[in-house]
């Protein structure tokens, strides 16, 4: 039988009656429910040495330093609070206290729904904490999007968060997957969504916070997740905010000379368009979480091993559940995204075409490409070719069911459906699951079918079932 989690109460109040547990609390904006909570749970005077409400910018940045893009709401005030606050705990009380105290401070920035109801809550929230005395500090930092609809409902969601991540990193720590489900304790997720986060320190030096960031995808607690080009977890909006985003879905197991021509071919064109700039673009490959998973169980190894390839390749990596394209259209819309291109290869292309594949829409197809085919997207059709001929399979020469071919036609008409034409044509009949076997099977000449740089590092690392 699953245990009952502690409700928000008790949970701080355990935190209050534990003997050697101490710290401070920094709230910049919305997030003052946090300290709240430990007052109202009774004994907060065994855990709170001070609480501080930095909600004049001024005041903020006498005490946390001036910043120049003038960003209250981010990751770097998060951390520089909790460096501030720890710092002054330790200065001011470690002499003070017992020996035996664990130290910690809390900080969030936070902004809630406005007024007008036309901004989007969101906000930053981490603990720096010690798990024995006297020891170096821990740190988790973690982002949440707020989805109600009334700032009221979003402080008392806040208040409830900050209590269960201060909880999780004293009582959850040796149980990351155990550590983020609770975070949702005493919490519905149509109240929020934690879209990153970050654990590091000398106890926590075992986590790989990119299986922590996809158990968020996989517990259904945010519906995309980030890594950059150096392969380290980032928040989408920081990634994504106002930028032009060319995205590539796969399987990349792994990926191929094809799956390489796709994004080299896509971003030619790319760069042609009007709007583009190169400063303010961003190109991604997106593998869904139906593609990491088999048989319904979560392979962390296999999951590693795309992530490393594809960032070592110089390539930013999001992690999805969309198992449908426009889904993937509507949550980049989110972020204000300047020009939204997905790339496909025509094969998969002919089955999104395919209208028994929006049967569960009320709207079939109509209401699937009214959103896919967003003001601002584009889709870049790769061509495959003809089983057994020379000649190219492309959106042009397509056999269309009579039920979409007007609407297919209309879209072509308005380049919203785009053909890649300078390909390589060498290296078109390689496919991912033809070298996966390959490489299984023990077979030889696997490696000259993918770049030097992928053979090596799946002979290095042993990786997708390889062995000597």
């Amino acid at each position: 039988m699953e245990e009952k989690a502690l409700t928000t109460n008790k949970k701080a109040l355990h935190i209050n009656l534990s003997e050697n547990l101490y710290g401070s609390f920094a709230e910049i904006g919305a997030g003052q429910e946090v300290a709240r909570n430990f007052f109202r749970a009774g004994a907060a005077s065994g855990t709170v040495a001070s609480t501080i409400s930095a909600y004049d910018m001024a005041y903020s940045d006498a005490l946390y330093g001036v910043r120049e893009d003038q960003r209250y709401v981010c990751r770097e005030r998060v951390e520089k609070m909790l460096s501030v606050e720890f710092d002054k705990v330790m200065s001011i009380l470690r002499s003070e206290r017992s020996p035996e105290t664990q130290f910690f401070a809390f900080a969030d920035s936070v902004t809630t729904i406005n007024f007008r109801k036309d901004n989007q809550g969101h906000g930053w929230m981490g603990v720096r904490f010690q798990l024995h005395a006297d020891h170096e500090p821990n740190q988790v930092i973690l982002h949440v999007r707020m989805l109600e609809n009334d700032s009221l409902l979003q402080q008392r969601t806040l208040g409830i968060l900050g209590v269960n991540l201060i909880y999780a990193c004293f009582f959850h720590w040796e149980y990351p997957n155990t550590f983020i489900q609770s975070l949702l304790d005493n919490l519905g997720r149509d109240q929020l969504e934690i879209t990153m986060i970050h654990m590091n320190g000398p106890e926590l030096d075992y986590v790989d916070n990119r299986l922590l960031a996809v158990q968020l995808v996989k517990n259904e607690m945010t519906p995309a997740i980030m890594f950059d080009r150096y392969g380290e977890v980032q928040e989408p909006g920081d990634m994504l905010y106002k930028k032009n985003v060319l995205a590539f879905r796969g399987s990349f197991r792994p990926i191929t000379y094809v799956g390489i021509d796709m994004i080299r071919s896509s971003f030619a064109i790319f760069k042609k368009d009007k709007d583009y700039d190169r400063e303010n673009t961003i190109a991604l490959c997106e593998m869904t979480l139906n593609n990491l998973l088999e048989d319904g169980s979560f392979h962390e190894r296999d999951f590693l091993a795309r992530v490393n390839i594809l960032t070592g390749m110089g390539q930013n990596v999001m992690v999805s559940n969309f198992k449908e394209y426009f889904k993937l259209v509507h949550y980049l819309t989110r972020f204000r995204i300047k020009n939204i291109r997905i790339v496909i290869g025509v094969l998969t292309f002919m089955k999104v075409l395919d209208s028994n594949y929006y049967k569960h829409l009320n709207g079939g197809i109509l209401e699937a490409f009214g959103k896919l085919f967003a003001n601002n997207m584009k889709l870049y059709v790769y061509p495959a070719l003809k089983e057994g001929e020379n000649e190219l399979l492309t959106s042009k020469n397509l056999s269309l069911s009579d039920d979409i071919k007007y609407l297919y036609l209309h879209l072509v008409k308005c380049r919203k459906i785009i053909d890649i034409e300078n390909i390589n044509r060498k290296k078109m009949n390689i496919f991912s699951h033809d070298i996966l076997k390959k490489i299984q099977n023990k077979e030889d000449g696997w490696e000259k079918l993918i770049p030097r740089f992928v053979a090596n590092m799946i002979k290095k690392e042993h990786l997708f079932g390889y062995n000597d």
